[in-house]
């Protein structure tokens, strides 16, 4: 790594984009060897966060019954009302610019209120049923919490459970496994095209956000989540036997790979070209079985024998190939 800063200095140099003098104090600098530990230091907070909500929930569940419901729900409400308070407190304000609190701690602040007021307001659908039996509604209520939380106080943390929140009001469980497992798309084709709407409509949020300069640095976000939720559910339904609809998935996937193919080069996001790539291999790999599902390979079966491994590592190859390419034209 100190190797490739100082090439990067020298380039920089030699392009004329710094002056010798300014290219001494910079080598001066990190002859220093000073490191910064600010990633480490929000790491423990966010995990004090964590920790903190957790201890929370365990402490309710082992102590429900002596400590009684309207005191948990009490010291919810106030330790909420303590958290919002001081970041309303020391807030800027809504903007539609990227924003940040002065002091980062306040960050963790905003996530830990959200996090409680979720817990607090599912404690009470369980308890109390204030919504009665639409369990919907104790799911959408806090996703309109943490979307207000993450554009009023710009906090990706709290954005990630927005939609994470929206998700599941539709339907979802916005893991890989779980929408393979519990969901079952196989099972329920209109969760399969839920899901295929609702990353449409984040796409569509984030072009629109775009158009009006809101919050634009929630892109990548909302654009993670589609990636994942439409290829997931449309992979999928590779697996249906009893309808051709799979064909259907398949164009859905294309359009989605080559979307995602085009909006990682603008974006220059790393994490949703590698993702594309996967999820198009997968579903590239499925489309070719689904095809040759009915032939019979039996006279040529040795040659395939010695063909497959020779694809996969071309696969691998090519992959690799692919990744240093875009990084290298990223860097540029």
């Amino acid at each position: 790594m100190k190797k490739f800063n100082e090439q990067s200095t020298e380039a920089l140099w030699e392009k004329g984009l710094i002056t010798e003098n300014q290219f001494d104090e910079i080598k001066s600098y990190r002859n220093l060897n000073i490191f910064s530990v600010n990633a480490e230091l929000k790491l423990f907070l966010y995990l004090s966060v964590l920790l903190f909500t957790s201890g929370i929930g365990i402490l309710i569940y082992e102590n429900i019954d002596s400590i009684g419901h309207i005191a948990i729900l009490s010291l919810l409400l106030i330790v909420i009302a303590v958290c919002f308070y001081y970041c309303f407190k020391n807030s800027k304000g809504f903007q539609k610019e990227e924003t940040t609190f002065e002091h980062p701690v306040l960050e963790y602040l905003v996530l830990a209120g959200n996090i409680l007021t979720c817990i607090f307001i599912g404690y009470l659908q369980f308890q109390y049923k204030p919504f009665g039996e639409h369990y919907g509604l104790a799911t959408l209520v806090p996703t309109i919490v943490s979307f207000f939380c993450a554009y009023y106080f710009d906090n990706r943390s709290v954005l990630t459970i927005a939609v994470t929140g929206l998700a599941a009001y539709v339907g979802l469980s916005v893991t890989p496994q779980s929408l393979l497992d519990d969901n079952n798309f196989y099972a329920n084709q209109s969760l399969s095209y839920s899901a295929i709407l609702l990353g449409g409509l984040l796409i569509l949020w984030t072009i629109y956000s775009k158009r009006i300069s809101l919050k634009t640095h929630f892109t990548l976000i909302f654009l993670t989540f589609a990636l994942h939720i439409i290829s997931i559910a449309a992979i999928s339904n590779f697996f249906d036997y009893n309808s051709l609809e799979w064909i259907i998935f398949a164009f859905i996937l294309l359009g989605s790979t080559f979307y995602f193919y085009k909006i990682s080069h603008e974006l220059k996001a790393m994490s949703l070209y590698v993702f594309m790539i996967l999820y198009a291999y997968i579903g590239a790999n499925l489309v070719l079985f689904r095809i040759f599902e009915n032939v019979d390979f039996s006279d040529i079966w040795e040659l395939l024998f010695f063909l497959l491994p020779v694809y996969f590592v071309g696969s691998i190859i090519m992959f690799i190939k692919l990744i240093k390419n875009f990084h290298k034209e990223i860097a540029e």
